[in-house]
Formats: C-alpha cells, sequence, structure tokens
C-alpha cells in the first residue's frame, strides 16, 4: 500500500488523468487571494514559484524547436496568475502582521528582505527598482517586440507556405499523410507566435503591477503600523519597508526568469541543437575569433595601469581553446585513402555493350552537391518521392531515373533525357531558392529573374535569406531539389506512353492474373496480341488517362476484342468504359460539366474529311480552327474550370492528336465518353 510522498504522486497522476488537474489548479489560485494563508505555506508557495520559474527557463534552453514548448503561453498565464496571488497573499500578511516585525511574513520574505540587501531598505528599493526596470524596459520589452514581429510574418507567409506545400504534394515529394502533417504543423505555428504575442503582455502587466504593489503596500503599512498599532514611524518604516521589498524581490526574481524565458523561446531558431549546443558551436566553434580575442586582450593586458593578470589570463584562455578547437578539428579530418592501383586491361566482350538508360538526368558540377547523399544533397529522396507518387498515379512502374554528372554541361545546367534522346535542358541557382509568381503578389523581389522549367511560370531566384519575405508577399517558394523534381515530374507525364514497354505490360497482367487469372488468360493472348495490348494501353496515357483500373481496360476490350483488333477503335471502347473514371479526374465531383463543341459546319467538314480516309485538312483552316480552339482553352482556364471539347466519337482521336501540343490543358471528350448521371453545359463553340 502507497503511504507518505508514493501515495502524494498516486493521487497527483490520477487527479490529471481525470482532466481535474487545471480547473482545482485554478480555483486554488483564486483561493489564495481570498483565504489568508499562513507564513510557513508563504514559504512553501514562494520556493515553489522560484523553482517553477527555473524548471520553465531549463526546459526553454534545451527544446529544440520553439512549437515542441507549445504549452508555453498557457503555462506562462498560469504562473502569472500564481505569481499575482501570491502577492495578494503576502501583501494581505504584511499588512495584518507586519507590526509583530520583518519575520511575520515568513522566513524567504524576510531572507530576501534582510539578507539578501543587507537589511537596509534604501538599497533594497534601487535594486527592486533596478531588477524592474531591466524586466520591464529591456526584457519584456524586447520579448514583446520579437513576438509581434514573428506573428505578422508567420501569420503573412501562411499562404505561401500552404502553396509550397501544394506544390511538393503535387511533386510527389509529399504523401497526402505528410502534407497533412505540414499543414497541421504550419497551422500550430501561427497560433503558437499569434499566443506568445499576447502572453508577452501578461509579463509588461505582472511587472507594472510589481511596482504598483510595492508602493501600495510601503504606503498602507506606514498608515497601518502608525495609526493602528501605534508604532513609531521609524520602525513603521523599517518593518513594513523592509518586508515590502523583500516581498517585491521574491516575485520578480521569477518574474525576470519568465521574462528572460519568454525572450529566449520567440528569438529562438528550429535547428536538431539545443540552445547549449548551438551557442557553443555559433560562438566558440571557430579558433579564428578566439585567436584575435586572445591577441586583443593580450594587448590591452601589457598596457601600463591595467588589471594585467586579468587581461592575461583572459588571453591566455582563449588561446588555449582556440589551440584545443584546431587540434581537434585537424584530428576529425578524413584524409584521402590511397589510390587503387591501375586494373589490368581486359579484351572487349558483349558485356561492354549496355543498355540504353529509359530515364536519364544529367547534371553540371555545380549541381553535384544536390544528388550527393553526403554531402546532403536531397534530390534522390526527392526522385524516389516522384516516382513512387507517379506509379501509383499512371497504374504502372516508372522506371528508375539514372543520375550521372556530364561536364560538357554549364555549371548550374541540367538535361533530362528518355532513351538516350534529351528532352529538356534547364538552368538552376544551386544555392538559392525559386520564388514562383503566383499571379496573387504583392510586391517585387531582388535576384535574379528567371522561368520555372515545369510550367513556364515567371519567378525568381532569390537568397534564402529572403525565403520568408517572400512567402509574405504570396509567391510560392521552392528550393532547387524541388525544382528538379517538379520538372522531371511534368516530363514522366507527360512522355508516359514513352515509358511502358511490353516487360511492362507483361507485369501488369501477370498482377491481373493473381486477382482475375480467368480474364487474364482470355485476354493476352486468345484475344489480342501482347502488342496490341500494349498500343491500347499507349494510346490511353497519351490522352491522358490512368491505367490504374487494369480490370476495367482489360473486361472492356475483352467485350470490344472479337469486333475489332484495331488500337484506336479498342482505345474508344475502353475510353467508354472508363468514363466515370476519365469525367471525374477531368471535373472532380461537380454535377455539371462545362464543355466546348464544335460548330455545326466546322464539325461537318471535319466528318467529311475523315470519311473520305484523308483524315486532314486545308491548312488556313487547321490554323484558324488550332487558334479558336486555344482561346476557347484559355477563357476556360481564367475562370478556373477545366477545358473540355466534346465531339463525335469519330472525330476525338484526330482532334486529340491535333491538339495535343497546341493545348495541352484541353480534354478531348466523344459524346458516348460522358456519364449519364453528368449534366453538360456548353459555353462556348469552335467555329
Amino acid at each position: 500500500m502507497d503511504t507518505g510522498p508514493n501515495k502524494f504522486l498516486t493521487r497527483t497522476r490520477e487527479l490529471a488523468r481525470s482532466g481535474l488537474g487545471a480547473p482545482v489548479l485554478l480555483l486554488l489560485i483564486l483561493a489564495m487571494m481570498v483565504v489568508p494563508l499562513a507564513p510557513l505555506a508563504l514559504d512553501l508557495l514562494f520556493t515553489f514559484n522560484i523553482a517553477l520559474a527555473i524548471v520553465i527557463l531549463l526546459a526553454v534552453i534545451y527544446v529544440m524547436r520553439p512549437l515542441e514548448f507549445s504549452a508555453f503561453p498557457t503555462v506562462l498565464l498560469v504562473v502569472t496568475l500564481l505569481r499575482l496571488a501570491l502577492n495578494v497573499a503576502s501583501a494581505r500578511v504584511v499588512l495584518l502582521h507586519g507590526h509583530e516585525g520583518t519575520h511575520a511574513a515568513g522566513q524567504v520574505i524576510q531572507a530576501f528582505g534582510e539578507f539578501v540587501v543587507g537589511g537596509n531598505y534604501a538599497v533594497g528599493f534601487v535594486v527592486f527598482v533596478i531588477l524592474t526596470i531591466i524586466n520591464f524596459m529591456v526584457v519584456t520589452k524586447g520579448a514583446e517586440r520579437v513576438s509581434e514581429v514573428s506573428a505578422r510574418f508567420v501569420l503573412d507567409a501562411l499562404p505561401g507556405k500552404q502553396m509550397a506545400i501544394d506544390a511538393d504534394l503535387n511533386a510527389g515529394m509529399l504523401t497526402r499523410e505528410d502534407a497533412k502533417a505540414r499543414r497541421e504543423e504550419v497551422r500550430e505555428e501561427a497560433d503558437f507566435y499569434g499566443s506568445m504575442d499576447g502572453a508577452s503582455k501578461f509579463i509588461r502587466g505582472d511587472a507594472m503591477a510589481g511596482i504598483l504593489i510595492l508602493a501600495i503596500n510601503i504606503v498602507g503599512g506606514l498608515l497601518v503600523g502608525t495609526l493602528q498599532h501605534g508604532l513609531p514611524l521609524s520602525a513603521a518604516l523599517k518593518n513594513y519597508t523592509l518586508l515590502t521589498i523583500g516581498d517585491g524581490l521574491v516575485a520578480q526574481v521569477p518574474s525576470l526568469l519568465l521574462s528572460t524565458s519568454v525572450a529566449i523561446l520567440v528569438t529562438r531558431i528550429s535547428r536538431s541543437q539545443d540552445m547549449s549546443q548551438q551557442l557553443i558551436a555559433q560562438v566558440f566553434g571557430k579558433p579564428r575569433v578566439l585567436i584575435i580575442t586572445a591577441s586583443v586582450l593580450g594587448l590591452i593586458g601589457l598596457i601600463p595601469g591595467m588589471p594585467n593578470m586579468v587581461f592575461l589570463a583572459l588571453a591566455a584562455t582563449c588561446g588555449g581553446i582556440a589551440w584545443l578547437r584546431h587540434k581537434r578539428a585537424s584530428a576529425a579530418a578524413v584524409r584521402p585513402a590511397a589510390a587503387p592501383p591501375p586494373a589490368p586491361q581486359q579484351e572487349l566482350s558483349w558485356n561492354d555493350v549496355g543498355p540504353q538508360d529509359v530515364l536519364g538526368l544529367e547534371v553540371g558540377y555545380r549541381l553535384i552537391p544536390l544528388v550527393d547523399v553526403r554531402q546532403g544533397g536531397e534530390l534522390m529522396a526527392r526522385i524516389k518521392g516522384v516516382r513512387k507518387k507517379l506509379t501509383q498515379e499512371l497504374g504502372f512502374l516508372v522506371q528508375p531515373v539514372h543520375i550521372r554528372d556530364n561536364l560538357e554541361l554549364p555549371p548550374n545546367s541540367y538535361r533530362v533525357s528518355l532513351h538516350g534522346v534529351p528532352l529538356a535542358t534547364a538552368q538552376i541557382y544551386p544555392d538559392r531558392d525559386l520564388a514562383l509568381n503566383s499571379g496573387r503578389v504583392y510586391g517585387t523581389l531582388n535576384g535574379i529573374a528567371g522561368k520555372d522549367p515545369a510550367f513556364g511560370l515567371d519567378a525568381v531566384w532569390i537568397e534564402r535569406g529572403a525565403r520568408d519575405h517572400a512567402q509574405t508577399l504570396g509567391y510560392t517558394v521552392v528550393d532547387a531539389a524541388t525544382v528538379i523534381a517538379t520538372h522531371l515530374s511534368q516530363l514522366i507525364k507527360d512522355h508516359a506512353a514513352e515509358l511502358l514497354g511490353h516487360d511492362e505490360a507483361q507485369q501488369l497482367l501477370n498482377a491481373l492474373a493473381r486477382s482475375a487469372p480467368k480474364l487474364s488468360e482470355d485476354l493476352v493472348p486468345k484475344l489480342l496480341p501482347l502488342a496490341t495490348f500494349v498500343r491500347v494501353l499507349r494510346f490511353l496515357l497519351n490522352d491522358r488517362v490512368p491505367i490504374r483500373n487494369l480490370r476495367g481496360i482489360a473486361e472492356a476490350l475483352a467485350e470490344a476484342a472479337p469486333r475489332s483488333q484495331e488500337p484506336v477503335a479498342l482505345a474508344a471502347a475502353v475510353r467508354v468504359a472508363l468514363r466515370r473514371q476519365i469525367v471525374q479526374d477531368i471535373g472532380g465531383a461537380e454535377g455539371e460539366l462545362p464543355v466546348l463543341t464544335l460548330s455545326p459546319g466546322l464539325e461537318r467538314v471535319l466528318q467529311d474529311s475523315v470519311a473520305s480516309g484523308a483524315a486532314a485538312v486545308e491548312p488556313g483552316l487547321a490554323e484558324r480552327m488550332q487558334q479558336s480552339i486555344v482561346q476557347g482553352a484559355q477563357r476556360q482556364a481564367k475562370t478556373g474550370q477545366p477545358a473540355v471539347l466534346l465531339v463525335p466519337g469519330t472525330l476525338r482521336p484526330l482532334l486529340a492528336r491535333f491538339t495535343r501540343q497546341s493545348a495541352p490543358d484541353l480534354h478531348v471528350l466523344a459524346y458516348d465518353e460522358v456519364p449519364e448521371d453528368r449534366r453538360v453545359r456548353m459555353v462556348g463553340a469552335i467555329a
């Protein structure tokens, strides 16, 4: 059976788990303002208040990130209320029993009134005023200003951070769970700094209250001592002044500790080190700084009339620390390994004829740190995330990206190739961040003007220290590794059909055989050859239709294969079977689909061209039709709605190929590819 302290701790834990801990604590604090307390209780509570302030200060020092102490504003409010309640309780005891002597309010107040200030109330008053000025004018004022600026900048940067998270999610560098956690962290950061902005007012009000309580207690004590208890003025002044100053010092010491905690927390930068490690690493981490400091102190120590021993001793200490730091850094340096002996020349064989990489990424020499994990490069992990996301979206395994350096490229350039053929080349700045103009920005940035390689948006390469400022202006800011990963993701989407080969198609059929063996067995090769199956899948990918629903694709092919072996007709049948998925990917959950249509005259001309077997139109007509389609797609994009062209089924393949380059955001649908439960709203006609 638990007894003594163990029993008390057990009851305390049970009270905290029941959710009654905070209400009971607040009620006790309020009771202290009303119920008289014995001097012994005051000693215990004042000691507890000082210990609690020390614990909070140490917790702030050893925390890694400010958000890890997200409960700090609430803790600050509770501790401030506790200290004010103690001020009220101690003032009551001082005024009621101050005529009995300096021991009347407990040993803690007596010790601070006599031992700390030497029993001299004038000295005590000066010390109290100095502590109050330091607390109110220096620490609290500075912490309050930092809290205000931090809260304003965090709230202003909130839209930019949300857009950056969405960009990382779309680029495949974040999963939905990671993006949700990042958004929650951004929201918590805004709430935290907003709360800190208000919580800093508690400390300022507490410092002002301490000054007023000191004056009221001294005046009230003199009146009570002389008028009610008949004490001489000198005795009343000594007793009540020492008790009041002791009471004020007991309250100001924890208040100063808490003010320092606030200042430390709001000026901290999130790192993987606590504050002590950061200070040691950044202040004393460079031996050159200590050597110069030792030299200056040594010169001052040689001047006649100066405290030579003190300066020379400090100079020797700084020099010794610098020597130890330099020696440790030299010992930790990695010596280059000896070069291995050259391998003997071997005769060429067929093993020297390597296969061509499907996807390749070549980087200039200044971009090598982005792909070198040993130098902290994140591009490899980003590309892995891109492959994972696109594999889930497209429905087949995206091949690995072979990365190598190419000294023939400009230092800041990279090149993406497919089957050895370059797809795109771009230039980036690895030591800067790219600020994208989303169209809703509120200012300009200093930096290197450029374009986003993936989407061609206007952008500025800015210094990394200007990231928060750019986000407050509405820019979406991403780092260099994210730029490459996003560009690579977009290129893979645009050329997904070229990444799907016979081996990938066979792997899809093997996966289908595990869930639907009869369907897979009847489809290939009984109804369709593998080559035709691959061509159908490539047609779908060219039209940006994912092949995730492989069972639905196989069932549609099994039904259409006896009627036709033509890949275009088979792809059209599959699109009709997948019409709900296709329209859902285009228009989302909206019940109405805005579409563009062909004018009757243009539709008749195109129908006649297809019927004649020419599948071609007069160049002038094709140019005017292309301009009209591009204008219609741009109008839809400005309204924030998808651009959809609804045409007869016989014209859909022709127009899909025709608009693929000029209007890549345009979706071409056949009449029978719109589900029955979707309403169609015509927003324009292509004439």
